[in-house]
């Protein structure tokens, strides 16, 4: 499927990899002829270079288009020459042949495998666009990178074992992958990873190779599904003009006028190391540089940019000045073009002190909550996760008490203005969510998760952190409702996207209704058009999506319901359901505070003369 959609002139190469790894040869015609290596003895590019015959081409060579005789030739082929041996060795790929002993893991050296890609590509075409697609159906188990011994009575590491430093391979494996994810991003390439298996495959060690070089990162349970061949199809987009919707390497460039500086990035990107004025002492993300490089980009792909103001204190900042960033993006478009654009945004200086009110009103609280989730994902890479939480809250304290409207030590007389109400609501959200907590996330899909966070645009982002829920019912059109036990009624059907997922959950009378098969009868064709609603909206959802969003349709009571009521701001819950007279909404069974008893915390919080 990926040949037909590629155009006929790309040039394409097959690994494949088991306990040995082969490098297939594409320029014979009748046989199929392969170069096979050791998957335990990591291989350097000079190495590779000698032991396939690429000479390193020389300077005049490497400008013009490579010939048909150049050494890579023999394992980069255009597609329109070799797309029936490409077939022929892809339909006849056996299961890896060397005998699996009961009680262990088949041996899989993808650490080798990937770092032949990456000097494969390095030697022939640096600084080219190209993309390595690894597809794996499970973890590495030998050789450089691997991730899980061949006993299959240890398991693969959990959250548990990585806080207890009993990962063993862990370091070992993410310094192979990060030295092969900078090898990359310094030569302009890309890597993908498919991950297709009902256990973890190794994706939180492997997780810099797609997120130096901005590729793709996509987990499904097999490669077979429908979930999984969709998504894989979606790589392949092509936008109006029938170009990919694919760009290779993109520098990103920051200028900016001397009062503010640029402290660095959080996406898909590497630093390109680019000193200047105008570059922050304090680093956030990818910082000490005006310059990125990234080397994958596509219409989604999103970096958060952190700033600061400099005043030096012999030159204040000119009131009724304009302080300016210039953004500076090339690229190279997937029909060869290198692409220039340039975005210039100037915004008026205010005094913190005296124009406080004119912040406030600029204030964008939908960026803002992205840019702090990222910062906050950011750090729970790295730091422990209760540290991350209360550096969170501290955060949100602070700009309750600098932008609040209060009597000190008067928890009721707190307000806030229409710009910043919706605030405290996504840090609600983003606490309770996957990105800050593991719990009940095995390591891969926590990194599958966090890398999504970091390169979709404003929009998706605030869809994961706080899921849209909208609710079809008798009563009228479809709305939007809040996420919120209280919306969970009998005679309502919701649909939920939490961008990673699509979910259909039918009340308990309408499950009923459903059961007894009431769509069927004639006389209530309009129940048939309730059921259909939630669906068509769905599947619209499911067309746009990249990745393909997993989809759950499921009702009160159901196994499956537990999405719905995990997401859900517990209002009602066990403690309090007995109260007289509530009879809305449906209970959550959890210890969860609700957001009523977060926010009242935080007034208090904010108002305290202590804090």
């Amino acid at each position: 499927m990926s040949l037909s959609l590629l155009p006929p002139t790309n040039l394409v190469g097959l690994i494949t990899f088991g306990r040995m790894v082969q490098v297939h040869e594409l320029g014979c015609q009748g046989i199929s002829k392969s170069y096979v290596f050791r998957g335990t003895k990591d291989l350097s590019a000079k190495q590779l270079q000698e032991m396939l015959g690429l000479a390193k081409p020389s300077a005049a060579q490497s400008r013009g288009p490579q010939t048909a005789a150049s050494p890579s030739s023999r394992f980069l082929q255009p597609v329109q020459k070799i797309d029936m041996s490409m077939m022929d060795l892809l339909s006849g790929l056996q299961r890896d042949p060397w005998p699996v002993t009961q009680g262990k893991r088949p041996l899989r050296s993808l650490g080798v495998a990937l770092s032949i890609a990456v000097g494969l590509l390095e030697c022939t075409f640096p600084n080219a666009g190209a993309r390595i697609m690894t597809f794996i159906g499970g973890p590495a188990t030998q050789g450089p990178g691997m991730v899980v011994g061949d006993e299959l009575k240890t398991p693969i590491r959990s959250w548990h074992d990585i806080e207890k430093d009993n990962a063993k391979f862990m370091k070992k494996a993410t310094k192979h992958f990060e030295s092969l994810a900078n090898r990359a991003a310094a030569s302009g390439h890309i890597i993908d990873i498919y991950a297709c298996s009902l256990d973890q495959t190794g994706l939180l060690e492997m997780k810099c190779c797609p997120n130096y070089t901005g590729g793709y990162m996509v987990m499904a349970d097999s490669f077979s599904t429908a979930l999984f061949n969709q998504t894989f199809q979606k790589v392949f987009g092509k936008d109006v003009q029938g170009s990919f919707r694919m760009a290779f390497s993109g520098t990103l460039e920051v200028k900016t006028s001397r009062e503010i500086k640029v402290s660095g990035a959080i996406g898909p990107c590497v630093s390109l190391n680019a000193k200047g004025p105008c570059v922050s002492e304090n680093e956030i993300g990818t910082g000490g540089t005006s310059q990125w490089k990234i080397c994958g980009l596509d219409p989604s792909t999103t970096l958060a940019l952190y700033f600061e103001v400099v005043n030096q204190h012999n030159a204040p900042i000119p009131q009724g000045g304009r302080g300016a960033i210039q953004f500076v993006t090339q690229y190279q478009h997937s029909s060869g073009q290198r692409r220039i654009r340039v975005s210039t945004t100037a915004r008026n200086w205010a005094d913190a002190q005296t124009q406080i009110q004119s912040i406030a009103a600029s204030f964008d609280q939908e960026a803002a909550a992205v840019l702090m989730a990222r910062l906050a994902v950011y750090r729970a890479e790295t730091e422990e996760g209760p540290d991350v939480l209360r550096w969170l809250d501290r955060q949100l304290i602070r700009l309750c008490q600098k932008f609040g409207d209060y009597h000190k030590d008067d928890p009721t007389s707190f307000r806030f203005s229409e710009t910043f109400s919706l605030y405290p609501q996504f840090m609600f959200h983003l606490r309770r969510s996957p990105f800050l907590q593991v719990f009940n996330n095995s390591p891969d899909e926590s990194t599958y998760y966090r890398h999504h966070f970091n390169r979709q645009d404003l929009t998706q982002a605030l869809i994961m952190i706080q899921p849209v829920l909208y609710a079809y019912s008798f009563n009228g059109p479809p709305e939007p409702v809040l996420l919120d036990s209280s919306s969970i009624l009998p005679d309502r059907i919701l649909l939920m996207d939490t961008f990673f997922q699509i979910l259909i959950y039918h009340g308990e009378t309408v499950a009923q209704w459903r059961k007894a098969g009431y769509q069927n009868m004639p006389e209530y064709a309009n129940f048939q058009k309730l059921l259909d609603a939630p669906q068509d909206d769905a599947r619209e959802l499911l067309h746009t999506r990249f990745p393909m969003p997993r989809y759950i349709d499921t009702e009160q009571g159901g196994s499956q319901a537990r999405f719905l009521l995990s997401k859900v701001n517990p209002s009602q819950t066990h403690n309090n359901m007995y109260t007289w007279g509530q009879e809305s909404g449906a209970p959550i069974l959890t210890d969860d505070v609700s957001l009523q008893v977060f926010m009242d915390h935080l007034k208090k919080l904010a108002v305290s003369s202590a804090a």
